[in-house]
């Protein structure tokens, strides 16, 4: 693999069978072009997040090395959620952080900060939420995030309560 950099992707599902489709996933991200899965963390059942009354949901963090641009990737990451049944585009502004069959964000990407339209590395929410950064931190906790220091800086910041392991992947 030639000029490859260190990739975090955030994993996360509360409908249907979202442990199935958490695995089925990182299978998928061991398939794409130019990438090798470094680490994928245990899988965590957590509260939901920004909508309240939907189910909880199940996160886990994975470490790509990728030679694939950020835009390239995230656009992997994007075909990843249709073939599991996600249509973002039928999806309105009441649904931000509803339920998902499968949600894929890129967190991180090496030391890069991106701030273009559809895409923003850091993930902006990144340091705020506990069921990103605990599955994160796991497997990349001396992972550089630009703006705080390391994952594991921005994890000390976060109420933990309510994530919860479950699952090895």
């Amino acid at each position: 693999m030639s000029k490859s950099s260190i990739a975090s992707i955030g994993l996360g599902a509360n409908l249907g069978q979202p442990l199935v489709a958490l695995q089925q996933a990182v299978g998928s991200l061991a398939e794409l072009p130019h990438t090798e899965v470094l680490a994928v963390s245990r899988f965590y059942r957590t509260p939901a997040w920004g909508q309240l009354q939907q189910p909880d949901f199940v996160n886990a963090a994975a470490l790509l090395k990728t030679a694939l641009s950020p835009q390239a990737l995230l656009k992997h990451l994007l075909d990843i959620e249709r073939m599991a049944g996600r249509d973002r585009d039928r999806e309105t502004a009441a649904m931000r952080w509803g339920p998902r069959v499968l949600d894929l964000d890129l967190l991180l990407y090496g030391d890069q900060v991106i701030n273009e339209p559809g895409l923003r590395v850091p993930h902006p929410y990144l340091h705020e939420r506990a069921f990103a950064l605990v599955p994160l931190a796991e497997i990349a906790g001396d992972q550089p995030f630009p703006g705080v220091g390391t994952v594991a800086d921005a994890l000390r910041g976060v109420d933990v309560r309510g994530v919860e392991a479950i699952a090895v992947c």
